[in-house]
């Protein structure tokens, strides 16, 4: 009977802990040269621990976004399809969860297509897809050409030992996702980007996701120069941050493999502390579902 005493009590007591990998990398002109990369990195990712790995925004491709040009749908793939059928014979052989965001060919309607991001578990299985909700039109980020947007809302996904959401690069100028993610339960937001603009909200803007929402938030963003004509560098700095917004991770500018350690019991402490999700008043918000 002690000894029953003694494991329950050493269970109360051990950390909720979960290893994450964000891959921040560049990208080739050959789609089999990037998924291949990714495979090795994701394998390194595992060794390092990592439970669950997120790849860059459309990490099977540079990013052709730059251009408005036909030939870049060429590129577009169905999920499942082969990109994602390899990650998710990766997936299962490395017993690691995988987020791959890739440019996604509607097979239900054929010639629409989304910047998505396919979810694997560990043992190789597609748990669904999230489609980017807000599409840029800006300089260097021509997005309206290519994808329609997103039309799955905000779902979050689960594996053992963790409930999590994502939005991809744009969305994250957004408050309404990650808010709705968190009250569905998710402990984390990935953020899988491909930005070289807005240096000044990179940090800052996701240290806000967590502390308003009382969860992780991970970053993940691209590095270097893959076309001539982008009018910026992407800067890397992945990062990781916690549910008070202090960050406890974070990537250079270069190609990195970044594993970060999450004690997931943080996520209910500070909500004892900062009440914030309980606080809300749903009541008076209908305002922000009608144009102002």
């Amino acid at each position: 009977m002690k000894r029953a005493i003694s494991k329950y009590l050493t269970r109360l007591d051990r950390p909720n802990a979960m290893k994450i990998g964000l891959v921040q990398a560049s990208a080739a002109s050959k789609k089999e040269k990037n998924v291949e990369r990714a495979v090795h990195l994701i394998g390194e990712a595992a060794k390092k621990g990592a439970g669950i790995v997120c790849l860059q925004e459309l990490f099977s491709t540079r990013y052709f976004c730059v251009f408005q040009e036909p030939k870049y749908f060429d590129l577009a793939e169905s999920v499942p399809g082969p990109t994602i059928n390899t990650l998710a014979e990766v997936a299962r052989e490395n017993s690691v969860a995988v987020i791959a965001p890739i440019f996604e060919a509607d097979t239900e309607v054929p010639g629409t297509f989304y910047n998505s991001a396919a979810v694997i578990d560990r043992k190789g299985r597609i748990l669904g897809k999230y489609r980017k909700t807000h599409i840029p039109q800006l300089v260097g980020y021509q997005e309206k050409f290519y994808f329609k947007p997103g039309n799955m809302g905000y779902p979050v996904f689960e594996i053992p030992g963790l409930k999590f959401g994502l939005v991809i690069c744009y969305d994250r100028h957004f408050e309404e996702g990650p808010r709705i993610q968190a009250l569905k339960g998710a402990q984390i937001v990935f953020v899988p980007t491909c930005t070289g603009t807005y240096p000044e909200l990179w940090e800052l803007e996701l240290r806000a996701h967590a502390s308003f929402n009382t969860i992780f938030v991970a970053g993940l963003n691209r590095c270097g120069v893959e076309f001539p004509e982008q009018p910026a560098r992407y800067f890397g700095k992945s990062l990781v941050v916690d549910p008070k917004g202090e960050i406890i991770a974070r990537a250079g500018e270069e190609e990195a493999v970044l594993v970060a350690d999450l004690n997931l019991e943080e996520v209910n402490d500070r909500r004892k502390s900062a009440p914030f999700l309980r606080d809300r008043r749903p009541d008076l918000y209908g305002e922000l579902t009608r144009s102002m």
